[in-house]
């Protein structure tokens, strides 16, 4: 029984130390307001054209951000 429990001991403590918190890595960084690219083409979102990809350029399209309206 005691050579049981010291074996259970000893398998917890170097179990224990395999535990990897998720927190160790701070976060990505956010990109500036306005620089970000919702659409993935590769044009940031202060100087794209069409944010949503449907072929009419924003100051034309009454949803710039639904790709589904024009």
């Amino acid at each position: 029984m005691t050579k049981t429990l010291a074996i259970l001991l000893a398998a917890s403590a170097i179990l224990a130390g395999c535990v990897v918190a998720p927190y160790d890595r701070p976060p990505p960084p956010r990109p500036h307001y306005g620089y970000g690219d919702r659409d993935r083409d590769g044009v940031p979102n202060r100087y794209d054209r069409d944010r949503d990809n449907d072929g009419v350029p924003n100051r034309y399209d009454r949803s710039p951000n639904n790709p589904y309206r024009y």
